[in-house]
């Protein structure tokens, strides 16, 4: 098979579909790889890297979806890319449909068969190719959140672990998942008071387990997210519904009650946002203020530490790019029901449940849609 990357064109998105070592993978096993020119050069890696491990290098973008049969990125398609898609080409890469209806309108049209990495199950009911991600988010969620919080950012000037003799911040985390249980690991590595908030008793269970008493777990309800998002210094939404809009847990009268200064970062906003004041930012301009409140919502968040981000990604995706590659689109999601998952639209068709309720578009099972 014929496997192309292009280089990302989301703004301040620098992380890359295949490393070199994925792509010497994939040429190992008898395909052909091609890249556009300085895809890599966000992490470091140069065409010449690409070149010493088999792959060839393009000028265009247009010249890679031209000639590959798969196309494999991080970001999902921007507009003059869902152009250049065509009936029988694979895309794999993360879509977040759900929130995004001009994209999947664009897909549909396009014939394409698209694979989200962020429905790609696994056989605990994970999200193997999401959680790569939602580690790094979550633990950037901490990061930037402290730094809003100075007074130089608009802030209302804490510390995250306080000083001998003043308080800690509190930290109310949103989600007990992937990205919530990091972001918790980050804020109490930093003394923070963290707070997670769950409607999953088990989980809870499980993070009183894995953090004991310097966490505190707190069951969802509307009474408990009032009560500890209205008195926190940092609020962090990690809330997640596998293919669908993210609900959301903050009211506007909500905001409105919180301390002037104080700071959100929404982890959800790439399915929508869980508070109702969020609305997508970019790494260049990533912040906005509502009554008072700094409102940190990019919608590529580990695309600002691409590096790091890039090569976690490729760890998790390269298997599932074999297989594809490997066995082709068909057969590879007959046989595993987990990559089947991620399987959002086909030659036409809405394959997801999650995402054509979330866009009021008719259902079609992927079996139905693949034997179609």
């Amino acid at each position: 098979m014929l496997v192309g990357t292009p280089k990302e064109i989301k703004s301040n998105e620098y992380r890359v579909g295949l490393v070199p070592a994925s792509v010497r993978e994939l040429v190992h096993h008898g395909h052909k790889v091609v890249v556009e020119t300085g895809a890599g050069a966000g992490i470091g890696v140069a065409d010449s890297d690409y070149r010493a491990a088999g792959a060839r290098i393009v000028t265009t973008a247009a010249e890679v979806f031209r000639r590959a049969e798969l196309v494999v990125k991080v970001k999902e398609p921007q507009p003059v890319e869902c152009a250049m898609l065509r009936p029988g080409q694979v895309l794999f890469t993360y879509l977040h449909l759900a929130a995004d209806a001009a994209q999947a309108k664009a897909l549909l049209k396009s014939g394409a068969t698209c694979i989200a990495y962020e429905t790609v199950t696994d056989a605990r009911g994970g999200l193997p190719l999401l959680a790569p991600m939602s580690e790094v988010a979550g633990r950037m969620a901490i990061q930037v959140g402290a730094h809003y919080l100075e007074k130089a950012q608009g802030g209302a000037g804490v510390l995250l672990g306080g000083v001998p003799g003043v308080p800690a911040a509190n930290v109310v985390i949103l989600g007990g998942g992937v990205a919530g249980t990091n972001a918790a690991r980050m804020a109490m590595g930093l003394e923070a008071k963290v707070t997670v908030i769950d409607k999953s008793l088990p989980r809870l269970y499980e993070l009183d387990l894995q953090f004991g008493p310097i966490l505190n777990t707190i069951f969802s309800t509307v009474d408990a997210i009032e009560s500890y998002v209205a008195t926190a210094d940092l609020v962090v939404g990690a809330v997640l519904v596998p293919g669908a809009a993210a609900p959301r847990l903050v009211s506007r009268a909500l905001v409105k009650r919180m301390r002037e200064g104080s700071v959100m970062v929404d982890i959800s906003i790439d399915q929508g946002g869980c508070f109702e004041t969020s609305r997508p930012t970019t790494h260049a301009d990533p912040v906005y203020t509502v009554d008072g409140v700094i409102h940190y919502c990019v919608t590529n968040m580990p695309g600002g530490v691409a590096r790091t981000s890039t090569f976690a990604l490729n760890n998790a995706t390269l298997p599932f790019t074999m297989a594809l590659a490997d066995q082709g689109v068909a057969q590879a999601l007959a046989e595993n029901p987990h990559l089947r998952a991620g399987l959002n639209i086909h030659a036409g068709k809405t394959t997801h449940r999650a995402v054509a309720e979330a866009l009021r578009l008719k259902f079609t099972p992927p079996e139905q849609a693949l034997r179609a």
